[in-house]
């Protein structure tokens, strides 16, 4: 799902928070920045027990914007917070002000419990038994105890909430939706793997589905990609470990198998990023990524003989986008956990972690047969022996499945599923509609969630047809609620 790769973009957030309280500016994803509030919200440690934890309470972020609304009537638009600082996504997703601003919505970015500056423990959240309070239905409940408080707070209890999330967020829309339906009017869910995510699926896929953006743009790219691994796959047989620190500019050099894994990983998960966030610009989520990242890279892994520097410098396009970098550490720059696509850093890394060693399914792999990449396992019982020992927890397979209903969503209303082409995740999620509510987007051209981001010159015709129809069905969903809510008046 989502790594926040560097300590960096934290800081450039950071800055950016300043900037975009006190003036109308430019945003990451080049639409124009609302002027964003950050709050703090007086959050329920435990909904669900009442005796836990002493009843306690922490402080929940939140950003907030009225500069659009039509007070006490105009709808709410409500961001379901991911895995990281709440920040990146505000300032990553410019539809949604674009949106806000046609139809006079309130729009609301909420953080997700365990992320960013919403620690419920401080620096201690993530010890045991802290951290069991890390859960999707907290989360969800959080979410809702803000939204009808908020509501009330704001003389906004008529307004219609329309709920909106990528990736892990997408899939938090719709469970709002399913769960919440009393207070979710309707969910746009862009990029989100509910199905894959539930262990439904092939775990092929994921990886086969990375292999397949790099092949479209070139088959001798992978073929590249593959000869690089298996000549770092025969150097490691030889335990020539003095040529694979100079060939990949590691800090140190490599002294058993396990780091040559390290190794393949740190490798793995460029190539995973890049198609992503295969957008047609240049982009700063995540990382700085240049524009049409996988192009670059496939340039990068065929412009001369030396397959394993060409390697080398294409994962370089991801961990070394500013060129400050004179080595490379492996276990600074990349952390091996229960995702196999990547935690990421610090606090988030662990918190990421934790959930899918709970009720997150993400067992993926690669096997250099229907993929590109060395063979690297991530099968149930490796996930449940890592959990074990990590957590001290054991994972519940199927357990979203029977919460969240997996794939018999057709009773559900009001939904849309959007997904791009060109993102690995696509296929884990919902690509087909599955009823006249039940609305599938397929955005030919588009990586992750690319429909969130704000409006760029460079969108593909896909991408703006795609957020117009979304943009039609969420006005839809707003008369259809002011209309049940006015029977009750």
């Amino acid at each position: 799902m989502y790594k926040l790769w560097f300590s960096l973009i934290y800081c450039i957030s950071i800055l950016f928070v300043h900037v975009s309280i006190n003036c109308c500016s430019r945003n990451y994803d080049g639409s124009t920045d609302p002027q964003f509030t950050e709050k703090f919200f007086t959050q329920t440690l435990d909904h669900f027990n009442f005796n836990s934890m002493g009843n306690g309470t922490f402080n929940q972020r939140y950003l907030i914007t009225d500069q659009y609304w039509k007070k006490g009537y105009g709808p709410i638009f409500f961001y379901t917070g991911n895995e990281g600082n709440i920040w990146d996504f505000a300032l990553n997703s410019g539809f949604i002000t674009e949106l806000a601003a046609q139809q006079r919505a309130l729009v609301i970015f909420a953080e997700h419990r365990y992320y960013g500056e919403s620690l419920p423990f401080g620096n201690n959240s993530f010890s045991v038994p802290q951290v069991s309070l890390l859960t999707v239905e907290q989360a969800l409940a959080d979410y809702a105890v803000m939204i009808t408080e908020l509501k009330q707070q704001l003389g906004a209890t008529d307004c219609p909430v329309i709920v909106f999330g990528g990736s892990y967020g997408g899939m938090l829309s719709v469970y709002m939706r399913i769960k919440y339906p009393n207070i979710v009017a309707g969910a746009l869910a862009a990029s989100a793997p509910i199905l894959s995510t539930a262990g439904l699926g092939d775990s092929r896929q994921f990886f086969r589905d990375v292999t397949a953006d790099f092949e479209s743009v070139a088959p001798e790219c992978t073929n590249a990609v593959r000869g690089a691994f298996h000549q770092l796959k025969e150097l490691s047989e030889r335990q020539d470990y003095s040529h694979i620190q100079a060939a990949f500019a590691l800090c140190k050099p490599p002294s058993s198998p396990q780091d040559i894994h390290q190794l393949n990983g740190l490798l793995r998960n460029a190539f995973t990023l890049m198609a992503m966030l295969d957008y047609p610009y240049s982009t700063h989520f995540m990382g700085n990524m240049p524009a049409n990242p996988v192009k670059v890279a496939c340039k990068t892994m065929l412009r001369g003989l030396d397959l394993l520097v060409n390697l080398r410098d294409t994962a370089g396009i991801v961990y070394n986008a500013t060129g400050t970098l004179t080595c490379f550490d492996l276990y600074s720059l990349y952390l091996e956990c229960a995702d196999p696509t990547g935690c990421g850093l610090g606090f988030d890394s662990l918190a990421w972690d934790y959930q899918a060693c709970t009720e997150i399914e993400l067992c993926y792999e690669s096997n250099n047969e229907t993929d590109m990449f060395p063979p690297m396992a991530f099968t149930k019982e490796i996930r449940r022996l890592y959990c074990s020992k990590r957590w001290a927890v054991v994972p519940r397979p199927g357990w979203l499945k029977i919460q969240f209903w997996g794939d018999a969503l057709s009773t559900a209303s009001n939904i849309i599923f959007s997904n791009g082409d060109l993102d690995p995740w696509a296929n884990g999620g919902v690509r087909r509609s599955l009823s006249s509510s039940l609305t599938a987007l397929n955005i030919s051209g588009g990586a992750h969630h690319l429909d969130l981001r704000g409006s760029n010159e460079a969108d593909p015709v896909s991408v703006v047809s795609a957020r117009k129809t979304e943009a039609d069905l969420i006005a839809q969903w707003v008369k259809m609620e002011r209309t049940r809510l006015q029977k009750f008046v």
